[in-house]
């Protein structure tokens, strides 16, 4: 039996706003907390962060900018930085905080390394002024801080109730995926109603980025045939996918840890809703469906992993959500889940970046079509490959491929993409 108030704080921890992508960003917030920590000017700041953090931050654009990566993020966290604000830790960024930014990371203050010896998650900040210094820790979620000190000296006060949190997305796997689909279906509509806010969010970033032809123009080149809904929900993700990797200074309403999860779970389900005329609330429940979906898989991918997981998870997400949408029942949800599942897992994740609009299409395209399979009784049998009999069974499997597997993989990446800059 499925428990409301549980999902639905799953749903509202898992689905926040970005500003920017999300790895340079929990890194930002990280720094903005140990500036304030301090409480005075920082001289010296040293960051410390697992492979995924650093290969998602490298070659990333900054809102707001047209600078890259994780120091000039933490640069304009130390200049403007609220950890208030979460993932939108920079919003208050003006034109006049750019070159204080660039001046610090002149100056040499900043210092960015791989932490090695630690699994998943993994962000460390250590801050030092002309009279205090401060330490900042983050686990397994871009927000998780697990322990503050000042001096020295461990800060408990609240953050220490943040431990217990950890674990909030990993609670879905007490649900099945019939059990999501029934909350999905009956849960009052104005308990969900927050949903309808991260369509607009990330439908107004994918407008901004066909209108200004932002990134690669892919979003452009496929909105020409924006009177096909499939071309249209690939369009409208690639755009906004092109305008936030290249700092477009709107935030994106994420999925399970990741802005461009967002994209993938949210966009292709209300392109395809609005093209079919399909009811707003139809839209709104397919869409919780998919960002609960895309969360269920990352409990056992993790927040990180060395597969892309806008395919992997939110592009998996996208096909139940769209199956939904069709009008399909729970079994032909689960093939489409299944479906993806058989066809795109492979997919690896080399970084944060232009680039990942691509991604994004793919992705989109392989959803719309195991969501069409999976409504036509067209299904990957279950034997096949990592599918198991059922669905959640195949998630695990699909989990235990992208890291056990995978174990090796984001070195062998992150060495690859090193040696460019040598």
């Amino acid at each position: 039996m499925y428990n409301d108030d549980l999902l639905i704080n799953i749903l509202k921890d898992g689905v926040v706003p970005a500003l920017g992508c999300t790895e340079p960003m929990a890194v930002a917030y990280a720094v903005a907390k140990a500036k304030e920590l301090l409480e005075e000017d920082v001289v010296k700041l040293n960051i410390s962060v697992d492979r995924n953090i650093f290969k998602n931050g490298k070659e990333v654009g900054i809102p707001g900018t047209n600078n890259k990566g994780i120091i000039m993020a933490a640069a304009l966290a130390i200049i403007v930085g609220k950890s208030e604000y979460k993932l939108q830790v920079i919003k208050d960024l003006t034109v006049d905080d750019i070159p204080k930014a660039l001046d610090l990371i002149k100056e040499d203050i900043i210092h960015l390394n791989l932490k090695e010896g630690v699994t998943g998650l993994y962000i460390e900040i250590e801050a030092k002024g002309e009279e205090n210094t401060s330490k900042v820790i983050i686990k397994n979620s871009h927000l998780n801080i697990v322990s503050l000190e000042r001096n020295g000296e461990c800060i408990s006060q609240q953050y220490e109730e943040k431990v217990s949190k950890i674990n909030i997305r990993d609670r879905i796997r007490e649900f099945s995926i019939a059990d999501i689909k029934g909350f999905v279906d009956n849960v009052e509509l104005e308990k969900i109603q927050f949903i309808n806010e991260g369509i607009i969010m990330n439908k107004r970033i994918a407008e901004e980025g066909l209108k200004y032809n932002l990134g690669l123009g892919l979003g452009n080149l496929l909105y020409k045939n924006n009177e096909n809904a499939c071309e249209y929900a690939k369009a409208i993700t690639a755009a906004a996918c092109e305008a936030r990797m290249s700092g477009y200074p709107l935030p994106v309403m994420s999925s399970a840890g990741s802005g461009n999860h967002g994209l993938v779970a949210i966009l292709p389900i209300a392109a395809v809703g609005e093209k079919l005329n399909i009811d707003d609330q139809i839209i709104i429940r397919s869409v919780a469906l998919s960002h609960l979906v895309t969360i269920y898989i990352k409990s056992y991918t993790g927040a990180l992993s060395p597969v892309c997981g806008c395919g992997v998870a939110a592009g998996v997400g996208a096909s139940a959500g769209l199956t939904y949408l069709l009008g399909g029942n729970i079994e032909e949800i689960c093939g489409a889940i299944k479906n993806m599942i058989a066809g795109i897992s492979g997919m690896i994740c080399d970084g944060a970046k232009l680039g990942c609009a691509y991604k994004l299409i793919i992705s989109v395209s392989s959803a719309l079509d195991a969501a069409k399979m999976a409504v036509d009784n067209i299904f990957i049998p279950s034997n096949d490959g990592i599918l198991d009999q059922s669905v959640e069974k195949s998630i695990q499997n699909l989990g235990k491929v992208s890291t056990e597997g995978m174990s090796c993989t984001d070195e062998v990446i992150l060495n690859v993409m090193m040696e460019k800059c040598s």
